[in-house]
This record gives structure tokens, sequence and C-alpha cells, in this order.
């Protein structure tokens, strides 16, 4: 007979790709994870997975499998919370994925409140620029400035949020500051690097205003604002972390401000848990008692 701790294994080796980031995920070791996905493959006397050099290979079997498997962990989930009663304090872990700037200056400080508020909560936070899959499970909650078109999620309206143009007190010093958007030209600019962006919306300086060469480019929000305040040359910036920040200085304040959304992202399946609700319930409660500082 199958059992749920088979089930989580194959789980998490298809999300995972392999035995020792699975092992991670599940918090086992990997020989545990690899004893419980083979004898889940004698069960269903069917190979499931191919060993390459890359990593385990799922096959058209464990194609198929998954869709049941999915099902049963929803399954099991539901099960645990509706056998729960009221008063037991909500406990688990929950997987947050968020923006960058909004996850490090915005969410992780708020996370002794939310424990405040349920102390057997743990909290994983996944602060990011690339696109997350809920449907893979690599979190429980998003926060995206992207809306999703399809797949079996529930999306919201967080709240807009603002980008502003800042450089150095230093920079603006030595080179002044622009008079208007067309002064742009004459200055260095902070950006994402191009080709890693996964999120077209990441780029807005590039669609809304001319701008001087870039010489600084990352990845990563915070690594702009650092570069930024080291006096490297002008950023779009979130206001959220630029706006306080005493070594930037804002320019053309009110010719340049780009307004861009963040949404709420929850997948169907995991909208009523109880973890899952209290984390989604909290940080819509925060955000919008906030909504200035965005």
């Amino acid at each position: 007979m199958l059992n749920s701790d088979q089930i989580m294994a194959f789980l998490a080796v298809m999300r995972d790709g392999n035995c020792v980031a699975a092992a991670r995920r599940l918090r086992l070791d990997h020989s545990t994870v690899s004893r419980r996905l083979a004898s889940l493959e004698e069960r269903l006397q069917t190979r499931l997975f191919d060993r390459s050099p890359r990593g385990l290979m799922p096959t058209e079997a464990a194609v198929s499998f998954l869709p049941h498997a999915e099902r049963i962990e929803i399954e099991l989930l539901r099960a645990a919370d509706a056998v729960s009663a009221r008063d037991v304090p909500v406990s688990g872990t929950v997987r947050v994925a968020t923006p960058e700037i909004f996850g490090t200056a915005f969410l992780a400080p708020l996370v002794p409140a939310l424990r405040e508020l349920h102390p057997d909560l743990v909290i994983e936070l996944v602060p990011e620029s690339r696109a997350i899959s809920l449907s893979k499970r690599e979190a429980d909650v998003a926060i995206s400035v992207r809306r999703p078109t399809g797949g079996r999620v529930a999306a919201r309206k967080l709240a807009d949020y603002r980008l502003g143009l800042f450089a150095s007190s230093d920079y603006v010093d030595l080179l002044g500051a622009p008079a208007s958007a067309r002064d742009l030209e004459g200055h260095d600019f902070v950006s994402y690097v191009d080709d890693l962006v996964e999120l077209p919306e990441l780029l807005a300086l590039d669609r809304t205003m001319p701008r001087g060469p870039v010489v600084f480019r990352s990845s990563t929000s915070a690594a702009q604002l650092a570069a930024v305040a080291a006096g490297t040359g002008v950023g779009l910036l979130h206001l959220l972390a630029a706006a306080e920040d005493p070594r930037l200085v804002r320019l053309l304040a009110k010719e340049v401000e780009i307004v861009r959304t963040y949404w709420l992202i929850v997948h169907n399946d995991l909208r009523r848990v109880a973890r899952v609700r209290a984390v989604v319930d909290f940080i819509a409660a925060k955000v919008a008692s906030n909504l200035r500082i965005l």
C-alpha cells in the first residue's frame, strides 16, 4: 500500500530534481529519501526516474503519476486542517516568495509581529526577482509584479508601489542634479542585467525615459541600491527602500514616478490551509496599513 512518506518523497524529487535537494526540503537525509523512492517504485512496479549526471529525470510514468500524487498531498493537508480544533494554534512552515525589496525591506522586519500572533509558525522567505512556480510548490504564497494568467492559482491586487530616480548625495554634489528628463542622457546609470531578467516589468526605466550609458548592471535590486548609494550613477529604485536612505537624493520627483502593482498569489489547493491563510491575511493587513511607504 502507498503511504504518505513515499508520496512526499516522490513530490520533493519531482520538484527539486535530486535526492539531496529533496532531503533538504523534507528535512531528512538523502538516503531516507532514496529508500522511500525505491519503495514507491517497487510498490508501483515501475521506474519513476532515470539517473543521469544532471540528476533524476522523471520517466513518463512519473509524469503520469504526478497529478495523482499532488491530489493526495492536498487531501492530506486538508485532512490535517479539518481535524484541528479552532483553538489549536496555527503551526507549520509557509514559504513566501517575494520581489527582493518587498521581502527584505517590508516583510522580513514584520516576521516578529507575525510570530507573536502565531508562535508555532515558521516562515521561509524567498526574495528573488525570478518567476516562482506555485504549481511546482516552489512556494506556498507569492507576491509578484506580474499577474498570473493561468494555472490553478488565485490572485488579487495587493497594492501599488512606486519607483523613483535616485543618486547619491556625493554624486549630485560632483555632477549636479538633472533639471529635466532630457538631462538624464548626460548621466551614468545603474540597471538590471537584461538577459537575466525573467520579469520584463522590472525593466521599466528602459521603456519610459531617455538615459545615459548603463555603467553597472546587477540582477538584484539590493546591489543596484548599493551601487547608487556609492556614487556609481543614477538608478530607478523602489521608494520603500530608497526614500528614507540618508545616502540618497531623489531626482525629478515631479516628473519621474513609475507606479507598478504587487499581486498576492496562492495556489487554489492551499487557500484554506490554516497556516497559509494566516500568512496571507497578515500580509494583506500589513500592506493595507502601510500603503504610504510603498
